[in-house]
């Protein structure tokens, strides 16, 4: 009996576990990588709508300059710079220095800090 109720149990832990692994690896294979235009905003245009309230959603291009920390950089789109902040499930398949031209795809919030939080980084 003490052999079937921790059959039970274990399975009743390690088949939930299983299905979302599997969900989770179904959701990477639908990631799409276009490289066609995209329409895109300048920093200085989101920077023209400041305020604290401000949140619009937004798609750059440009170089990240600077690292501050582990998930947040500054942003240049070649005349003006902002900072980003990375989503935290974001993977970059390999390094990019301040010549890696990326498309950031995301939203910006205005206030004391302006900042761009990237839901996705394309290396173009």
């Amino acid at each position: 009996m003490k052999k079937t109720i921790i059959t039970i149990a274990t399975a009743a832990i390690i088949l939930p576990t299983a299905v979302f692994a599997g969900e989770h690896n179904q959701k990477e294979d639908r990631i799409v990588s276009y490289n066609g235009p995209v329409e895109t905003v300048t920093v200085a245009s989101l920077m023209e709508n400041n305020s604290m309230f401000a949140e619009t959603k937004a798609v750059v291009e440009g170089t990240l300059i600077k690292q501050i920390s582990a998930d947040t950089f500054i942003f240049s789109d070649g005349k003006d710079t902002i900072q980003i902040e990375l989503d935290d499930d974001i993977i970059v398949p390999h390094a990019i220095d301040a010549n890696t031209k990326v498309r950031l795809f995301g939203e910006f919030e205005g206030g004391n800090t302006p900042e761009i939080e990237v839901d996705q980084l394309q290396v173009l």
